[in-house]
Protein backbone atom coordinates (compact mmCIF):
# COMPACT_ATOMS: atom_id res chain seq x y z
CA UNK A 1 0.00 0.00 0.00
CA UNK A 2 1.12 3.55 -0.75
CA UNK A 3 2.18 4.69 2.71
CA UNK A 4 2.03 8.43 2.08
CA UNK A 5 -1.54 8.12 0.81
CA UNK A 6 -2.88 5.56 3.28
CA UNK A 7 -4.86 8.02 5.38
CA UNK A 8 -5.63 10.95 3.09
CA UNK A 9 -8.96 12.67 2.68
CA UNK A 10 -8.86 12.96 -1.12
CA UNK A 11 -7.01 11.04 -3.83
CA UNK A 12 -6.62 12.98 -7.09
CA UNK A 13 -5.93 10.92 -10.20
CA UNK A 14 -3.84 12.96 -12.62
CA UNK A 15 -1.22 15.67 -12.10
CA UNK A 16 -2.12 18.08 -14.87
CA UNK A 17 -3.09 21.71 -14.24
CA UNK A 18 -6.68 20.81 -13.26
CA UNK A 19 -5.70 18.15 -10.72
CA UNK A 20 -2.87 20.20 -9.24
CA UNK A 21 -5.09 23.29 -9.00
CA UNK A 22 -7.73 21.26 -7.16
CA UNK A 23 -5.05 19.86 -4.85
CA UNK A 24 -3.79 23.35 -4.07
CA UNK A 25 -7.30 24.57 -3.20
CA UNK A 26 -8.00 21.54 -1.01
CA UNK A 27 -4.72 21.61 0.90
CA UNK A 28 -5.21 25.32 1.47
CA UNK A 29 -8.51 24.45 3.15
CA UNK A 30 -6.85 21.91 5.44
CA UNK A 31 -7.79 18.77 3.50
CA UNK A 32 -5.09 16.10 3.10
CA UNK A 33 -4.52 15.09 -0.52
CA UNK A 34 -2.54 12.54 -2.54
CA UNK A 35 -2.03 13.21 -6.26
CA UNK A 36 -1.26 10.06 -8.27
CA UNK A 37 0.17 10.44 -11.77
CA UNK A 38 0.67 7.49 -14.13
CA UNK A 39 3.45 9.21 -16.13
CA UNK A 40 6.99 9.69 -14.85
CA UNK A 41 6.46 13.47 -14.98
CA UNK A 42 3.67 15.80 -13.94
CA UNK A 43 2.02 18.34 -16.23
CA UNK A 44 -0.39 16.44 -18.47
CA UNK A 45 -0.34 18.26 -21.82
CA UNK A 46 1.54 21.22 -20.28
CA UNK A 47 4.91 19.64 -21.00
CA UNK A 48 8.14 21.36 -21.99
CA UNK A 49 11.02 19.35 -23.48
CA UNK A 50 14.64 20.39 -22.93
CA UNK A 51 16.84 19.91 -26.00
CA UNK A 52 20.34 21.36 -26.41
CA UNK A 53 19.47 24.45 -24.37
CA UNK A 54 16.04 24.94 -25.97
CA UNK A 55 12.75 24.71 -24.10
CA UNK A 56 10.13 23.31 -26.46
CA UNK A 57 6.44 23.16 -25.53
CA UNK A 58 4.31 20.23 -26.62
CA UNK A 59 1.35 22.60 -26.95
CA UNK A 60 2.20 25.91 -28.56
CA UNK A 61 -1.00 27.75 -27.64
CA UNK A 62 -0.59 31.34 -26.46
CA UNK A 63 -2.45 32.10 -23.25
CA UNK A 64 -5.16 34.74 -23.07
CA UNK A 65 -6.04 34.35 -19.38
CA UNK A 66 -5.68 37.52 -17.33
CA UNK A 67 -3.37 37.87 -14.34
CA UNK A 68 -6.43 38.32 -12.11
CA UNK A 69 -7.79 34.94 -13.21
CA UNK A 70 -4.45 33.29 -12.56
CA UNK A 71 -4.31 34.68 -9.03
CA UNK A 72 -7.56 32.86 -8.26
CA UNK A 73 -5.44 29.68 -8.25
CA UNK A 74 -3.08 29.68 -5.26
CA UNK A 75 0.50 29.02 -6.22
CA UNK A 76 0.48 30.84 -9.56
CA UNK A 77 1.21 34.28 -8.19
CA UNK A 78 4.90 33.82 -9.07
CA UNK A 79 4.23 32.85 -12.70
CA UNK A 80 6.03 35.28 -14.99
CA UNK A 81 4.16 36.15 -18.20
CA UNK A 82 6.07 36.98 -21.36
CA UNK A 83 3.61 39.05 -23.44
CA UNK A 84 3.28 39.13 -27.18
CA UNK A 85 3.46 42.51 -28.84
CA UNK A 86 0.10 44.33 -28.63
CA UNK A 87 -2.18 43.75 -31.57
CA UNK A 88 -1.93 41.08 -34.25
CA UNK A 89 -0.18 40.43 -37.55
CA UNK A 90 -2.26 38.92 -40.36
CA UNK A 91 -0.47 37.41 -43.37
CA UNK A 92 -2.55 37.24 -46.54
CA UNK A 93 -0.08 35.08 -48.48
CA UNK A 94 1.94 38.01 -49.79
CA UNK A 95 2.52 40.47 -46.99
CA UNK A 96 1.91 41.03 -43.30
CA UNK A 97 -0.88 43.39 -42.30
CA UNK A 98 -0.46 44.88 -38.84
CA UNK A 99 -3.65 45.06 -36.75
CA UNK A 100 -3.19 47.58 -33.95
CA UNK A 101 -4.10 46.74 -30.37
CA UNK A 102 -7.06 49.17 -30.22
CA UNK A 103 -8.45 47.88 -33.50
CA UNK A 104 -8.05 44.21 -32.60
CA UNK A 105 -9.57 44.81 -29.16
CA UNK A 106 -12.54 46.74 -30.53
CA UNK A 107 -13.05 44.16 -33.25
CA UNK A 108 -12.95 41.26 -30.77
CA UNK A 109 -15.43 42.93 -28.39
CA UNK A 110 -17.72 43.92 -31.25
CA UNK A 111 -17.68 40.38 -32.61
CA UNK A 112 -18.33 38.91 -29.16
CA UNK A 113 -21.40 41.12 -28.74
CA UNK A 114 -22.56 40.33 -32.27
CA UNK A 115 -22.27 36.59 -31.63
CA UNK A 116 -24.54 36.92 -28.61
CA UNK A 117 -27.01 39.09 -30.52
CA UNK A 118 -27.07 36.64 -33.42
CA UNK A 119 -27.88 33.80 -31.03
CA UNK A 120 -30.70 35.81 -29.44
CA UNK A 121 -32.17 36.66 -32.85
CA UNK A 122 -32.20 32.96 -33.69
CA UNK A 123 -33.93 32.23 -30.39
CA UNK A 124 -36.65 34.82 -31.01
CA UNK A 125 -37.14 33.59 -34.59
CA UNK A 126 -37.52 30.00 -33.35
CA UNK A 127 -40.04 31.10 -30.71
CA UNK A 128 -42.13 32.98 -33.28
CA UNK A 129 -42.15 30.00 -35.63
CA UNK A 130 -43.29 27.72 -32.83
CA UNK A 131 -46.01 30.22 -31.88
CA UNK A 132 -47.31 30.33 -35.44
CA UNK A 133 -47.53 26.55 -35.54
CA UNK A 134 -49.61 26.52 -32.36
CA UNK A 135 -51.67 29.53 -33.39
CA UNK A 136 -50.55 31.56 -30.38
CA UNK A 137 -48.65 34.59 -31.50
CA UNK A 138 -47.10 36.42 -28.53
CA UNK A 139 -48.10 40.01 -27.86
CA UNK A 140 -44.63 41.36 -27.12
CA UNK A 141 -45.85 44.88 -26.29
CA UNK A 142 -48.39 43.58 -23.76
CA UNK A 143 -45.75 41.39 -22.18
CA UNK A 144 -43.34 44.31 -21.87
CA UNK A 145 -46.05 46.56 -20.34
CA UNK A 146 -46.92 43.87 -17.79
CA UNK A 147 -43.25 43.52 -16.88
CA UNK A 148 -42.91 47.27 -16.39
CA UNK A 149 -46.00 47.41 -14.15
CA UNK A 150 -44.65 44.58 -12.02
CA UNK A 151 -41.31 46.32 -11.62
CA UNK A 152 -43.03 49.58 -10.58
CA UNK A 153 -44.90 47.71 -7.85
CA UNK A 154 -41.68 46.63 -6.16
CA UNK A 155 -41.60 47.75 -2.55
CA UNK A 156 -38.45 49.81 -2.13
CA UNK A 157 -38.10 48.86 1.51
CA UNK A 158 -38.48 45.11 1.24
CA UNK A 159 -37.64 44.45 -2.38
CA UNK A 160 -40.82 42.37 -2.69
CA UNK A 161 -43.50 42.81 -5.32
CA UNK A 162 -46.88 44.06 -4.20
CA UNK A 163 -49.89 41.75 -4.74
CA UNK A 164 -50.89 41.71 -8.37
CA UNK A 165 -53.00 39.68 -10.71
CA UNK A 166 -50.46 40.24 -13.46
CA UNK A 167 -48.25 37.26 -14.21
CA UNK A 168 -44.65 37.73 -13.05
CA UNK A 169 -42.15 38.18 -15.83
CA UNK A 170 -40.56 34.94 -16.96
CA UNK A 171 -36.83 34.55 -16.53
CA UNK A 172 -35.11 35.10 -19.85
CA UNK A 173 -34.08 31.87 -21.53
CA UNK A 174 -30.43 31.51 -22.43
CA UNK A 175 -29.55 32.46 -25.96
CA UNK A 176 -29.46 29.67 -28.51
CA UNK A 177 -25.95 28.30 -28.98
CA UNK A 178 -24.96 27.73 -32.58
CA UNK A 179 -21.85 26.70 -34.53
CA UNK A 180 -19.51 29.66 -34.87
CA UNK A 181 -19.50 29.64 -38.67
CA UNK A 182 -23.32 29.82 -38.73
CA UNK A 183 -23.32 32.76 -36.34
CA UNK A 184 -20.61 34.52 -38.37
CA UNK A 185 -22.81 34.20 -41.44
CA UNK A 186 -25.46 36.36 -39.75
CA UNK A 187 -24.73 39.63 -41.53
CA UNK A 188 -24.85 42.56 -41.00
CA UNK A 189 -24.01 41.84 -37.37
CA UNK A 190 -20.27 41.85 -38.00
CA UNK A 191 -18.20 44.80 -39.23
CA UNK A 192 -16.81 43.61 -42.58
CA UNK A 193 -13.24 44.77 -41.98
CA UNK A 194 -12.83 43.14 -38.57
CA UNK A 195 -14.70 40.05 -39.71
CA UNK A 196 -12.70 39.52 -42.89
CA UNK A 197 -9.26 40.63 -41.73
CA UNK A 198 -8.53 38.80 -38.51
CA UNK A 199 -11.63 37.46 -36.74
CA UNK A 200 -11.71 34.00 -38.31
CA UNK A 201 -7.96 33.26 -38.00
CA UNK A 202 -7.95 34.64 -34.45
CA UNK A 203 -10.86 32.42 -33.41
CA UNK A 204 -9.18 29.44 -35.03
CA UNK A 205 -6.02 30.13 -33.04
CA UNK A 206 -7.77 30.75 -29.70
CA UNK A 207 -10.01 27.67 -29.97
CA UNK A 208 -7.81 25.39 -32.16
CA UNK A 209 -10.93 24.98 -34.29
CA UNK A 210 -10.00 25.88 -37.89
CA UNK A 211 -13.44 24.95 -39.27
CA UNK A 212 -15.20 27.07 -36.61
CA UNK A 213 -17.73 24.35 -35.87
CA UNK A 214 -17.69 24.92 -32.13
CA UNK A 215 -19.91 26.86 -29.77
CA UNK A 216 -20.70 30.49 -30.56
CA UNK A 217 -20.96 31.10 -26.81
CA UNK A 218 -17.48 29.68 -26.37
CA UNK A 219 -16.24 31.88 -29.18
CA UNK A 220 -17.76 34.98 -27.59
CA UNK A 221 -16.10 34.11 -24.27
CA UNK A 222 -12.73 33.56 -25.99
CA UNK A 223 -12.97 36.91 -27.78
CA UNK A 224 -13.87 38.70 -24.55
CA UNK A 225 -10.92 37.03 -22.82
CA UNK A 226 -8.60 38.17 -25.61
CA UNK A 227 -9.94 41.73 -25.48
CA UNK A 228 -9.76 42.00 -21.70
CA UNK A 229 -6.33 40.42 -21.32
CA UNK A 230 -3.20 40.04 -23.39
CA UNK A 231 -1.65 37.13 -25.25
CA UNK A 232 1.41 35.79 -23.47
CA UNK A 233 3.62 32.76 -22.85
CA UNK A 234 4.75 31.44 -19.46
CA UNK A 235 8.40 32.26 -18.86
CA UNK A 236 10.45 29.09 -19.20
CA UNK A 237 7.77 27.10 -20.99
CA UNK A 238 4.28 25.73 -20.44
CA UNK A 239 5.58 23.37 -17.75
CA UNK A 240 6.02 26.38 -15.45
CA UNK A 241 2.29 26.26 -14.60
CA UNK A 242 2.12 22.67 -13.22
CA UNK A 243 5.61 23.07 -11.74
CA UNK A 244 4.55 26.06 -9.62
CA UNK A 245 1.31 24.37 -8.57
CA UNK A 246 3.15 21.21 -7.47
CA UNK A 247 5.85 23.18 -5.66
CA UNK A 248 3.18 24.86 -3.51
CA UNK A 249 1.85 21.51 -2.24
CA UNK A 250 3.06 19.79 0.95
CA UNK A 251 6.07 17.48 0.38
CA UNK A 252 5.09 14.00 -0.73
CA UNK A 253 1.68 15.03 -2.02
CA UNK A 254 2.43 14.17 -5.66
CA UNK A 255 3.48 10.63 -6.61
CA UNK A 256 4.44 9.86 -10.21
CA UNK A 257 4.57 6.49 -12.02
CA UNK A 258 1.50 5.31 -10.11
CA UNK A 259 -1.23 4.01 -12.41
CA UNK A 260 -4.77 3.96 -11.05
CA UNK A 261 -6.86 1.11 -12.47
CA UNK A 262 -10.17 1.59 -10.63
CA UNK A 263 -11.93 4.26 -8.57
CA UNK A 264 -14.82 4.34 -6.11
CA UNK A 265 -16.24 6.69 -3.49
CA UNK A 266 -13.99 5.16 -0.82
CA UNK A 267 -10.66 4.81 -2.58
CA UNK A 268 -8.69 3.84 -5.66
CA UNK A 269 -6.86 0.73 -6.78
CA UNK A 270 -3.38 1.11 -8.26
CA UNK A 271 -1.39 -1.32 -10.38
CA UNK A 272 1.77 -0.78 -8.33
CA UNK A 273 0.52 -0.44 -4.74
CA UNK A 274 -2.92 -2.02 -4.61
CA UNK A 275 -5.81 -0.23 -2.85
CA UNK A 276 -5.52 3.30 -1.47
CA UNK A 277 -8.41 4.26 0.84
CA UNK A 278 -9.73 7.81 1.15
CA UNK A 279 -12.90 9.81 1.76
CA UNK A 280 -13.28 11.08 -1.82
CA UNK A 281 -11.74 10.56 -5.27
CA UNK A 282 -11.24 13.22 -7.94
CA UNK A 283 -10.48 12.02 -11.48
CA UNK A 284 -8.44 14.81 -13.10
CA UNK A 285 -7.13 13.03 -16.20
CA UNK A 286 -7.88 13.70 -19.84
CA UNK A 287 -11.37 12.89 -21.08
CA UNK A 288 -10.48 9.51 -22.59
CA UNK A 289 -8.70 8.23 -19.48
CA UNK A 290 -11.46 9.61 -17.28
CA UNK A 291 -14.08 7.66 -19.25
CA UNK A 292 -12.13 4.44 -18.68
CA UNK A 293 -12.26 5.01 -14.93
CA UNK A 294 -15.81 6.38 -14.97
CA UNK A 295 -17.87 4.33 -17.47
CA UNK A 296 -20.67 6.35 -18.98
CA UNK A 297 -18.79 9.65 -18.92
CA UNK A 298 -19.19 11.37 -22.27
CA UNK A 299 -16.00 11.66 -24.30
CA UNK A 300 -15.93 14.73 -26.56
CA UNK A 301 -14.42 14.97 -30.00
CA UNK A 302 -10.96 16.54 -30.17
CA UNK A 303 -9.05 19.05 -32.26
CA UNK A 304 -5.66 17.65 -33.36
CA UNK A 305 -2.65 19.95 -33.03
CA UNK A 306 0.87 19.71 -34.43
CA UNK A 307 3.62 21.98 -33.09
CA UNK A 308 6.87 22.51 -35.01
CA UNK A 309 9.90 24.18 -33.46
CA UNK A 310 12.56 25.56 -35.83
CA UNK A 311 15.81 27.31 -35.00
CA UNK A 312 18.23 29.51 -36.88
CA UNK A 313 21.18 31.73 -36.08
CA UNK A 314 20.13 34.86 -34.22
CA UNK A 315 22.64 37.17 -35.91
CA UNK A 316 21.29 40.30 -37.55
CA UNK A 317 21.32 41.24 -41.21
CA UNK A 318 19.33 40.20 -44.26
CA UNK A 319 17.59 36.85 -43.79
CA UNK A 320 17.97 36.95 -40.01
CA UNK A 321 15.10 35.54 -37.95
CA UNK A 322 12.18 37.87 -37.34
CA UNK A 323 12.20 39.82 -34.08
CA UNK A 324 8.50 40.58 -34.40
CA UNK A 325 6.89 39.42 -31.16
CA UNK A 326 3.28 39.63 -32.35
CA UNK A 327 1.14 36.58 -33.03
CA UNK A 328 1.11 36.04 -36.81
CA UNK A 329 -2.12 34.67 -38.28
CA UNK A 330 -1.96 33.45 -41.90
CA UNK A 331 -5.24 33.54 -43.81
CA UNK A 332 -4.37 30.48 -45.95
CA UNK A 333 -1.99 27.53 -46.06
CA UNK A 334 -1.34 24.81 -43.47
CA UNK A 335 0.00 27.16 -40.77
CA UNK A 336 -2.67 28.27 -38.29
CA UNK A 337 -0.36 30.66 -36.46
CA UNK A 338 3.33 31.21 -35.83
CA UNK A 339 5.46 33.34 -33.52
CA UNK A 340 9.07 34.02 -32.59
CA UNK A 341 9.07 32.19 -29.25
CA UNK A 342 12.71 33.00 -28.56
CA UNK A 343 12.13 36.74 -29.06
CA UNK A 344 9.11 36.66 -26.74
CA UNK A 345 10.80 34.57 -24.02
CA UNK A 346 14.60 34.57 -24.16
CA UNK A 347 14.81 31.78 -21.57
CA UNK A 348 13.60 29.30 -24.19
CA UNK A 349 16.73 29.52 -26.33
CA UNK A 350 20.50 29.14 -25.85
CA UNK A 351 22.65 32.21 -26.60
CA UNK A 352 22.95 33.12 -30.26
CA UNK A 353 19.99 31.03 -31.42
CA UNK A 354 16.44 31.92 -32.43
CA UNK A 355 13.33 29.81 -31.85
CA UNK A 356 10.32 29.86 -34.16
CA UNK A 357 7.17 28.02 -33.05
CA UNK A 358 4.55 27.07 -35.63
CA UNK A 359 1.16 25.44 -35.03
CA UNK A 360 -0.81 23.42 -37.58
CA UNK A 361 -4.44 22.49 -36.97
CA UNK A 362 -6.99 20.19 -38.57
CA UNK A 363 -6.27 17.28 -40.89
CA UNK A 364 -2.83 18.63 -41.87
CA UNK A 365 -1.69 18.20 -38.25
CA UNK A 366 -1.70 14.42 -38.76
CA UNK A 367 0.85 14.44 -41.57
CA UNK A 368 4.19 12.66 -40.92
CA UNK A 369 6.72 15.09 -39.41
CA UNK A 370 8.98 15.20 -42.48
CA UNK A 371 6.04 15.80 -44.81
CA UNK A 372 4.59 18.46 -42.53
CA UNK A 373 7.93 20.23 -42.29
CA UNK A 374 8.23 20.38 -46.09
CA UNK A 375 4.66 21.70 -46.31
CA UNK A 376 5.14 24.61 -43.88
CA UNK A 377 8.61 25.77 -44.94
CA UNK A 378 7.51 27.73 -48.05
CA UNK A 379 4.85 29.49 -45.99
CA UNK A 380 7.31 30.30 -43.20
CA UNK A 381 9.70 31.75 -45.81
CA UNK A 382 6.93 34.05 -47.06
CA UNK A 383 6.01 35.12 -43.52
CA UNK A 384 9.40 35.39 -41.82
CA UNK A 385 11.67 35.72 -44.83
CA UNK A 386 13.82 33.05 -46.50
CA UNK A 387 16.54 31.70 -44.24
CA UNK A 388 18.13 28.36 -43.37
CA UNK A 389 16.09 26.73 -40.61
CA UNK A 390 16.72 23.59 -38.64
CA UNK A 391 13.76 21.56 -37.43
CA UNK A 392 14.28 20.81 -33.74
CA UNK A 393 11.19 18.73 -33.08
CA UNK A 394 7.61 18.12 -34.10
CA UNK A 395 4.93 17.16 -31.61
CA UNK A 396 1.57 15.85 -32.80
CA UNK A 397 -1.33 15.27 -30.42
CA UNK A 398 -4.59 14.01 -31.95
CA UNK A 399 -6.37 14.63 -28.63
CA UNK A 400 -4.85 18.02 -27.85
CA UNK A 401 -7.97 20.16 -27.37
CA UNK A 402 -11.48 18.96 -26.44
CA UNK A 403 -14.02 20.23 -28.96
CA UNK A 404 -16.87 22.47 -27.80
CA UNK A 405 -19.73 21.72 -30.18
CA UNK A 406 -22.92 23.74 -29.89
CA UNK A 407 -24.75 23.69 -27.58
CA UNK A 408 -21.86 23.69 -25.11
CA UNK A 409 -22.06 23.97 -21.34
CA UNK A 410 -18.90 25.80 -20.19
CA UNK A 411 -19.37 24.52 -16.65
CA UNK A 412 -20.24 20.86 -16.97
CA UNK A 413 -20.93 19.16 -13.62
CA UNK A 414 -17.92 17.95 -11.67
CA UNK A 415 -19.73 15.75 -9.17
CA UNK A 416 -20.41 12.19 -10.36
CA UNK A 417 -21.91 11.40 -6.96
CA UNK A 418 -21.00 12.24 -3.38
CA UNK A 419 -17.43 11.04 -2.92
CA UNK A 420 -16.58 10.77 -6.62
CA UNK A 421 -15.72 13.79 -8.80
CA UNK A 422 -14.20 14.64 -12.18
CA UNK A 423 -12.46 17.74 -13.55
CA UNK A 424 -10.36 18.86 -16.51
CA UNK A 425 -10.62 21.11 -19.53
CA UNK A 426 -13.20 18.69 -20.95
CA UNK A 427 -15.56 19.76 -18.12
CA UNK A 428 -15.18 23.47 -18.85
CA UNK A 429 -13.55 25.14 -21.84
CA UNK A 430 -10.69 23.56 -23.75
CA UNK A 431 -8.09 26.00 -22.42
CA UNK A 432 -5.69 26.30 -19.50
CA UNK A 433 -8.15 28.67 -17.86
CA UNK A 434 -10.88 26.06 -18.32
CA UNK A 435 -8.72 23.42 -16.65
CA UNK A 436 -7.98 25.69 -13.69
CA UNK A 437 -11.66 26.65 -13.39
CA UNK A 438 -12.80 23.04 -13.34
CA UNK A 439 -10.22 22.17 -10.70
CA UNK A 440 -11.50 24.99 -8.53
CA UNK A 441 -15.12 23.92 -9.02
CA UNK A 442 -14.28 20.30 -8.15
CA UNK A 443 -12.46 21.40 -4.98
CA UNK A 444 -15.46 23.48 -4.02
CA UNK A 445 -17.82 20.53 -4.53
CA UNK A 446 -15.62 18.31 -2.34
CA UNK A 447 -15.46 20.91 0.43
CA UNK A 448 -19.21 21.34 0.24
CA UNK A 449 -19.75 17.59 0.65
CA UNK A 450 -17.25 17.53 3.53
CA UNK A 451 -19.22 20.31 5.23
CA UNK A 452 -16.33 22.77 4.97
CA UNK A 453 -16.47 26.42 3.89
CA UNK A 454 -16.86 26.89 0.15
CA UNK A 455 -14.20 28.49 -2.02
CA UNK A 456 -16.44 30.54 -4.31
CA UNK A 457 -19.90 31.99 -4.61
CA UNK A 458 -21.13 29.38 -7.08
CA UNK A 459 -24.65 27.97 -6.55
CA UNK A 460 -24.97 25.59 -3.62
CA UNK A 461 -26.75 22.97 -5.69
CA UNK A 462 -24.29 21.11 -7.90
CA UNK A 463 -25.75 18.64 -10.43
CA UNK A 464 -24.29 15.22 -11.13
CA UNK A 465 -21.80 14.70 -13.94
CA UNK A 466 -22.61 12.88 -17.14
Amino acid sequence: MLRTASAVDVVIVGAGPAGLAAARHLTGAGVSVAVLEASPEIGGRSVTDHLDGFRLDHCGRPLAVSAAELRRTPGLGELTPRPFAPGLSVHNGQRVQRISAPRSTRGALSAARALVRADRRTERRTARQAARQTGRLPDRRAEQDADRRTVRRLDRRTGRAAPSYAAPPAAPAPAVDRPIRDALASRPAFPPRAHDAFLRPLLGALLCDPQLRGSSRGAAAALRGYAEGQLWLPAGGAFAVPELLAAALPPGTVRTSVRVTAVSTTGVHTAEHGPVPCRAVLVATGARDAAELLPGLRVPAFHPVAVLHHTAAASGGRGAPSRDTALILPTDGPVAYTYAAGAIDASRTPPGRALLTTVVLGAAAGLPPAVLDRAVRPQLDRIHGPQPRELLTTHHDPYAVPAMPAPHDPERPVRVLAGLYVCGDHRDTGTLQGALNSGRRAARAILQDFGLPALTTEPDTLPAAA
